[in-house]
C-alpha cells in the first residue's frame, strides 16, 4: 500500500513542481525498518513475573489492562499476597482490573491523545511484517533522542510518536544518525534511511541487560493477551495425540474386521 504522503508527493511530481522543493519534502519520510524476532518467553514463568513487574511499573502510570485483572497474575506463580505488596499501587482490590487514575482529558492534554489500552495490544498489533511480539519489542528498542519533537523523543518504528520513552533510565539516552538515499519506487524522491545510535548517556543496565528486560516485559504482554495459551496449546497436544491413538485403533479393527473380505 502506497504511502499518503508519498503518493502526493508523486503526484507533485507530475504537475511538475520543481525536483528541489520534492526532494526537501521528501527527505522528511523516514524509511520503515525491519523488526527484530522478540525472543518466546511466555513459558518461562520468571520471566513473565519480570515483565509484570516492568509492567505496572513502567507502562501502568499511563496505560490500562482493563481486560486483565490482578488476581489473574496468580497463573503466572505469583501469590495474592505477593501481587497486593509488590504489583499494586492504588487502592485497587485484587478482583479489580488494571487501570490508570489518568483521565482521557488528562491524558489528551499531555499527549495528544489517550495512550491505548494494552490488555491485548499484542495481538492487535501483528501483521505481515511479524508477530506482535515482534512490533512491541522492536518498537521498545527503537527510541531515540530528538529535539523537534514535544517530549524530546522519537521512535523507528513510529516516527513521531507522542510517547516518551519511559524505560530511559534503564537504557540510557540516545541519539539516532540518519543519511540520505535515493528512493527506489520513486526516482527524484529521498528516503532517510537510519545508519546507528549513539549513546548519549550510559544506562543503569548494559545493552545486553536491558534487551533481556524488553524481552520479558513483551512476554508478560504476550502472555496478557491470551493467559489461556499455555493450556490451548497443552490440551492440543493431548488432542492430536488422542486422534492419533484413535487412527491407530480404528484401522488395526478395520483391518481385522476386512481380513477374510477376498
Amino acid at each position: 500500500m502506497i504511502h499518503p504522503f508519498r503518493w502526493l508527493l508523486r503526484l507533485a511530481l507530475a504537475l511538475g513542481l520543481s525536483c528541489a522543493a520534492l526532494t526537501a519534502h521528501a527527505a522528511a519520510e523516514q524509511e520503515r525498518i525491519a523488526l527484530q524476532h522478540a525472543p518466546y518467553r511466555v513459558n518461562d514463568l520468571l520471566a513473565l513475573q519480570n515483565g509484570a513487574k516492568l509492567f505496572v511499573n513502567y507502562c501502568l502510570n499511563c496505560h490500562s489492562a482493563k481486560y486483565m485483572r490482578y488476581e489473574r497474575l496468580r497463573a503466572i506463580g505469583l501469590t495474592a499476597d505477593q501481587v497486593q505488596k509488590n504489583l499494586m499501587f492504588s487502592e485497587s482490590r485484587l478482583g479489580d482490573t488494571m487501570k490508570v487514575a489518568m483521565t482521557p482529558a488528562q491524558a489528551e492534554a499531555w499527549f495528544g491523545a489517550s495512550p491505548p489500552d494494552l490488555s491485548v495490544i499484542e495481538r492487535a498489533l501483528a501483521s505481515h511484517r511479524g508477530s506482535g511480539a515482534d512490533y512491541l519489542y522492536t518498537y521498545l528498542l527503537s527510541f531515540y533522542r530528538d529535539p523537534t519533537r514535544p517530549t524530546g523523543w522519537n521512535n523507528l518504528v513510529l516516527p513521531g510518536v507522542a510517547m516518551p520513552n519511559p524505560l530511559w533510565p534503564l537504557q540510557g539516552e540516545r541519539a539516532a544518525k540518519f543519511v540520505l538515499t535515493k528512493d527506489p519506487a520513486a526516482a527524484g524522491l529521498q528516503l532517510k534511511r537510519f545508519v546507528a545510535y549513539e549513546q548519549l548517556t550510559p544506562g543503569s543496565l548494559s545493552p545486553t541487560q536491558y534487551d533481556s528486560q524488553i524481552a520479558d516485559l513483551v512476554a508478560y504482554m504476550q502472555w496478557m493477551a491470551e493467559p489461556d495459551q499455555l493450556e490451548r496449546k497443552r490440551l492440543g497436544v493431548i488432542v492430536l495425540l488422542f486422534l492419533a491413538l484413535l487412527t491407530f485403533i480404528t484401522w488395526r479393527l478395520k483391518s481385522e474386521y476386512w481380513k477374510d473380505v477376498s
